[in-house]
């Protein structure tokens, strides 16, 4: 496990964070992070999933910016910078694009299911959508989805929000639904970030369901 670089389709070589599992893998799971880059947590997440059998892979879809960017949870001035990064200075095009080259990265070991948080999650749905040979989706959270949804996925996606995310209202989840019907949409009693055990709105039952119902979801759809 360790670093990795990742060569996308114009020649931009940008980092990512991999994990391998013990013995054959089931296939590959690309994890995308949330606004604070590919930091302690995401790359926690990348070795839980190589622990599940999977080899992962956490792209650093912010390097198109910034190199290395790690942010904290606790200080406004790294939530504004992540926000900027995310939202004003990345081109979805090229985040896409880099999402891509992070899949075909992996592909080798099997099917690639992607599994995104907060930014992330968003991310995930745009790739279930737009990009190919993505089998599978779990998005976690994910900030601007109802903007989007109208889509329609190439793959079979679940998705997870909290009931008090004061970022993502319920009725933008119920927008998500009503456009969504073949789409699990899966409510917890938890706020926005439950699934990161460095924030404190983190919620330790909900994560443990969410990601029981993530694994069957790939276990279903890739093995």
């Amino acid at each position: 496990m360790g670093k990795k670089t990742i060569v996308s389709k114009d020649g931009f070589e940008l980092g990512g964070y991999e994990a391998l599992p013990d013995g054959k893998p089931k296939g590959g799971i690309v994890v995308l992070q949330e606004i604070f880059g590919v930091n302690k947590h995401v790359r926690e997440v990348v070795d839980e999933y190589a622990r599940e059998g999977y080899v992962a892979i956490a792209p650093q879809i912010f390097d198109r910016v910034e190199r290395d960017v790690e942010l904290g949870y606790t200080e406004q001035p790294d939530f504004d910078k992540g926000l900027r990064i995310a939202f004003e200075d990345l081109q979805m095009e090229q985040t896409l694009q880099d999402i891509q080259a992070s899949v075909n990265a992996i592909s080798t070991h099997g099917p690639v299911g992607v599994v995104g948080y907060c930014f992330g999650g968003l991310l995930t749905w745009l790739s279930a959508c737009h990009l190919e040979n993505v089998t599978a989706g779990s998005a976690y959270y994910g900030g601007g989805i109802a903007g989007h949804a109208t889509l329609v996925p190439k793959c079979p996606m679940i998705m997870h929000f909290g009931e008090k995310d004061a970022h993502i209202p319920m009725s933008d989840v119920e927008t998500i639904k009503q456009a969504q019907s073949d789409v699990d949409v899966f409510v917890y009693d938890a706020d926005h970030g439950f699934n990161c055990g460095d924030r404190a709105s983190y919620h330790a039952e909900s994560a443990v369901l969410a990601k029981r119902r993530t694994l069957e979801h790939f276990e279903r759809n890739l093995i």
